[in-house]
């Protein structure tokens, strides 16, 4: 199964640098459909508005973590299956455990570059 470069995908970084540059290598690798919130509280706003197929988090944000948008994610009927991959500065292996324990589907560390996105996306969305 071909990765979906159709399928809409939100971004939600409190940092815009990060915003775009995660924004310029999902266009890199194909990806049309790219929102972006600000926090995990706007995050979850606009996927109860919209249904992405893959949600591309940081962890380290205010006031929501990206940590707590994955459990309000994993709570919700509605949202529950949504791809989920959390993105961090910390390798921390309790960060990577919780989030694992919470429903995390794939993690990536900073820094990283469109190969690592790529593998990490087929690997969560089937390709």
């Amino acid at each position: 199964m071909a990765l979906d470069l159709g399928m809409p995908i939100l971004v939600v970084d409190d940092y815009q640098t990060m915003v775009r540059i995660i924004r310029n290598l999902l266009k890199q690798l194909g990806f049309e459909e790219v929102d972006d919130a600000s926090d995990g509280t706007a995050a979850l706003a606009r996927l109860k508005n919209r249904k992405y197929g893959l949600v591309i988090s940081d962890w380290n944000m205010e006031p929501m973590t990206g940590y707590e948008l994955l459990r309000h994610v994993r709570a919700d009927e509605a949202l529950r299956t949504t791809p989920f991959i959390m993105v961090t500065a910390e390798s921390k292996t309790e960060n990577v455990i919780a989030a694992k324990k919470a429903g995390v589907n794939n993690y990536i560390v900073k820094p990283f570059n469109a190969a690592t996105l790529k593998s990490k996306i087929e690997a969560v969305c089937g390709a």
